[in-house]
């Protein structure tokens, strides 16, 4: 299976009445999200399963890419990836999917992070660092023994994304 991991885009401040599971997108962060969206789709990227954690500010993400790429039915919300969740949880997760041939999470940090680093590594000390946007690709990712799998690119908003004239 082909496994993306992306972390939302830049969100609003928590305070003055809002949560931080109800912290929203900003412009920026919607702006950057619908690019990488655009890149996803530019380069063909069909995903079986979009699973995002429930805070709004995932949600907002994985509906933009899933709008973009034309699978908003695709999006289901998994508790595992809220913030503070546990790599090896995750993975089991995502191995309940192993019949599909590509799945992208959708979360925060540093949960991603530690995610990415658990599969290609083995632990989570490889100094893996998901900025807001980053989009990671991880091929054959498995889960006999331990998670798996081969870490194919990285990339964040600035590099996808053309600037504006």
């Amino acid at each position: 299976m082909d496994l993306f991991i992306l972390r939302h885009g830049k969100a609003e401040d928590a305070g003055h009445g809002i949560t931080d599971a109800q912290r929203k997108l900003t412009k920026k962060g919607r702006e950057e999200i619908e690019g990488l969206a655009l890149w996803m789709a530019e380069h063909e990227l069909e995903f079986d399963l979009i699973a995002a954690s429930p805070l709004t500010r995932a949600i907002e993400t994985a509906a933009i890419v899933a709008d973009t790429l034309g699978c908003p039915e695709k999006v289901v919300e998994w508790k595992v990836l809220v913030p503070g969740g546990n790599p090896d949880t995750v993975c089991r997760e995502v191995d309940r999917y192993a019949d599909a041939a590509a799945v992208l999470l959708v979360g925060h940090e540093p949960l991603l992070s530690a995610l990415v680093a658990r599969i290609i590594a083995g632990d989570e000390g490889a100094g893996i660092l998901m900025g807001k946007g980053a989009l990671a690709w991880i091929r054959d990712f498995s889960i006999h023994q331990r998670p798996a799998g081969e870490l194919q690119w990285l990339v964040t908003p600035k590099m996808v994304i053309p600037p504006r004239a």
